[in-house]
């Protein structure tokens, strides 16, 4: 899969309806939860459920479980920090250098 986006600020790991859809991962494998999702906007979410995907990303799998929301996306997935701190993963961000002058 392709278009996998990785979210700091993520306190969830989402998959969209259509990636399930297009994978040919039948419904039935959703369970229902009590999640609560909020998107960047503040926005409640409503979700279907969650599912446990097989992820292989390089040499390694991991068991990850993604809320599974019908809305639409750029991205397959959304990893976010539960991957995150699974994978003992170190996200970078480019940070930029400001020199602060103290006049006297």
């Amino acid at each position: 899969m392709k278009r996998v986006m990785l979210d700091g600020g993520s306190g969830v790991d989402i998959c969209p309806l259509s990636t399930l859809q297009r994978m040919k991962i039948g419904t039935e494998r959703i369970r229902p939860n009590n999640v609560c999702v909020r998107a960047f906007d503040g926005v409640k979410r409503d979700k279907i459920g969650e599912i446990d995907l097989i992820l292989t990303i390089g040499p390694v799998d991991f068991e990850v479980t993604f809320q599974v929301l019908d809305m639409d996306t750029s991205y397959n997935f959304l990893l976010g920090r539960p991957w995150i701190h699974t994978a003992g993963a170190v996200p970078s961000t480019l940070h930029q250098m400001v020199k602060f002058e103290h006049e006297n």
